[in-house]
């Protein structure tokens, strides 16, 4: 999901489902997008009421790139992945038409497009990325295991093999670095979800994602951009993270969520209170208390967060 304000907010589902809202919650209007069925849309980046990008993830074709801008009346399809063994997880937005989209790595490289005009995507170079590791990939748990940050910084979150990493740039997508964290990585397991505060403090969630009845150590924070890693503390509900976001404030709450609930951290994700024990799979905040999360069956909840 992707809140544009406390009023406006856009969501994507399965069955090429997404939704919006234009009066905070009171009223929304959803549709399935035409001839494409059966894709799932795992991420959503709103603009405006009007404009919004949709990211389907599925192996080849199947990973797609949406754009409305008359508030889904019609889309334009801009981006389907020719690669077979692509699979697109998330995009993340600098403004309404630099944005970037990553791929699970192929080959033993990351396959990472970019867009400056928010209509054509084109590939960062090879040369640009580092190696990947044997099976690192990310996960499409989300939509944010992408996050950028106004004007040219964005950071990529992995897991799925030997090492749990953060792919950061400086430039807008040109070129990249990457440290590890220490957070635990195996098959189906790592950071499924990246919350941006500032430019210094970023948290990196995870976990195992089939280990649905398990508390686990799935939280790290930086305080350096990303350049060296801290455990934080354990969150109050069993399972992984699919979804975190930061409220919209100079010190805000930050707000995880997962198949085993939702909790909330006014301290960078150091310590935990559970808010609510229903599955989410995303949240995200349009203010600096409003907020959603999105979860099975079609369930959306408003959050209203106290004041700090």
């Amino acid at each position: 999901m992707s809140a544009v304000d406390s009023s406006v907010v856009w969501v994507g589902g399965h069955s090429a489902t997404w939704a919006v809202t234009t009066d905070g919650g009171a009223h929304w209007r959803s549709a399935v997008m035409p001839n494409a069925d059966s894709l799932e849309f795992r991420d959503v980046h709103a603009v405006d009421a009007r404009t919004a990008y949709l990211l389907s993830s599925g192996l080849g074709d199947r990973s797609r790139i949406y754009k409305t801008t008359d508030g889904g009346a019609s889309w334009a399809l801009e981006f389907t992945a020719r690669d077979p063994q692509a699979f697109y997880d998330c995009f993340a937005f600098w403004d309404a038409t630099h944005g970037v989209a990553v791929s699970d790595a192929v080959g033993g490289r990351f396959l990472v497009i970019t867009t400056t005009d928010g209509a054509h995507w084109l590939p960062v170079s090879p040369a640009a990325l580092p190696a990947a590791l044997p099976n690192e990939g990310a996960f499409a748990a989300s939509g944010t295991c992408a996050m950028a940050l106004p004007p040219s910084d964005a950071w990529i979150g992995t897991g799925n093999g030997a090492a749990a990493r953060v792919l950061r740039t400086g430039d807008r997508g040109a070129t990249w670095d990457v440290t590890r964290t220490p957070l635990p990585a195996d098959t189906s397991e790592g950071i499924t979800s990246l919350a941006v505060r500032n430019a210094r403090h970023i948290v990196a969630l995870g976990g195992h994602i089939a280990r649905l009845h398990a508390f686990q150590d799935d939280v790290a924070f930086t305080e350096d951009g990303g350049r060296t890693w801290t455990m934080g503390g354990r969150l109050p509900f069993p399972g992984p993270v699919f979804g975190a976001a930061y409220a919209r404030s100079s010190h805000p709450w930050l707000v995880a969520v997962g198949p085993g609930g939702a909790a909330a951290s006014n301290d960078d994700g150091r310590t935990w209170s559970l808010i609510d024990s229903a599955a989410y799979w995303s949240v995200g905040f349009g203010s600096a208390r409003v907020g959603w999360a999105v979860g099975p069956n079609g369930r959306i909840t408003r959050i209203e967060l106290p004041a700090r």
